[in-house]
């Protein structure tokens, strides 16, 4: 129930681009299979040259039926003119290919539930603003465009990794930069990711959505598996909570260890604890109260405690959101 088309242009007439063909399969080898191999998005690939027509046709075709993400990725030229185009090597004269009021229309009136929207060209951010030419304030409900250029900017290619500069930040998001604790990468945490790539003097990457909930683009191997996360409640009744340490939680406190031990000893269910919170601490969830690490935290009679990103997981963990 995800579907995804890829283009990546470069054979156009005495314009031709080098590494768009490289920014779409690069693409496509990555939304069709999650970090653990399993399936993710079925993709359709435009490689290196495309009509008008076939273009116009894909896009239609894509966003037909009611899936539930539906995604267009387009690496390629761009056009400004008349609220942007998505250009074709079949362009000539004033027709340059699909113009995005177009793009726009079809995923704003698609049945399908989440319409992602990704540009790798010139001018990108034209597809957010071509949306008023229609009389129209707003995305359609659903929709979120990921634009690699502000409407007045131009997208760079980069010779040295045989990439666009936005698709290979996107490309190093998709396979795990992006991705949250569970794992999960969402239009909106990719885009964060590129945005905090680029420098201020560089491009600059437009975000705009219209959507209450996002569903992942893909996942990968999840930082803190669920089933421990879910222990963040149980380990802290309450947001304000601090977790009572001794030297009974460090496993190397034991007799069969060469070195000064303290009692209480290490205990193993003690040992097992620690190290889900010694996890929580490693992916910020946790801190030790009073010294720099949880070791000290243990072997001081200290504590460790919610981090403002652990009270976060704390709430989904009390909801029983994962």
């Amino acid at each position: 129930m995800r579907k995804a088309l890829v283009v990546g242009l470069n054979n156009y007439p005495n314009c031709g681009l080098d590494w768009c063909d490289n920014d779409a399969i690069a693409m496509k080898e990555l939304l069709e299979s999650n970090g653990d191999g399993s399936p993710d998005f079925d993709v359709m690939p435009i490689i290196d040259s495309c009509t008008k027509e076939q273009l116009r046709t894909a896009i239609e075709q894509l966003f037909m039926g009611n899936e539930d993400i539906a995604l267009l990725y387009f690496s390629g030229h761009g056009a400004d003119t008349d609220g942007g185009y998505l250009c074709t090597t079949d362009f000539s004269g004033s027709d340059y290919g699909v113009r995005m009021t177009d793009v726009l229309a079809w995923a704003n009136n698609s049945k399908c539930k989440n319409k992602v929207i990704i540009l790798d060209c010139c001018f990108a951010a034209k597809m957010g603003e071509s949306i008023l030419l229609n009389n129209n304030s707003v995305l359609g409900e659903g929709v979120t465009v990921i634009a690699a250029s502000q409407p007045w900017q131009t997208s760079a290619e980069n010779g040295a990794i045989q990439h666009g500069v936005f698709t290979e930040l996107l490309i190093q998001g998709l396979k795990g930069g992006a991705a949250d604790i569970g794992g999960n990468i969402t239009p909106a945490s990719l885009y964060s990711f590129v945005d905090q790539s680029l420098g201020a003097w560089q491009q600059r990457p437009v975000f705009k959505t219209n959507i209450s909930q996002f569903l992942p683009l893909r996942t990968i191997q999840a930082k803190v598996e669920k089933t421990i996360l879910r222990k963040l409640s149980v380990y802290f009744q309450n947001p304000t909570d601090e977790f009572k340490l001794d030297p009974s939680y460090e496993y190397t406190n034991a007799l069969d260890i060469e070195h000064q031990v303290i009692e209480p000893y290490a205990n193993p269910m003690h040992v097992s604890i620690f190290k889900e919170l010694q996890l929580f601490e490693s992916v910020g969830l946790v801190e030790p109260v009073g010294t720099e690490h949880m070791y000290f935290a243990a072997m001081e009679n200290k504590s460790c405690k919610l981090t403002a990103l652990g009270l976060h997981y704390w709430r989904l963990s009390k909801d029983k959101r994962f």
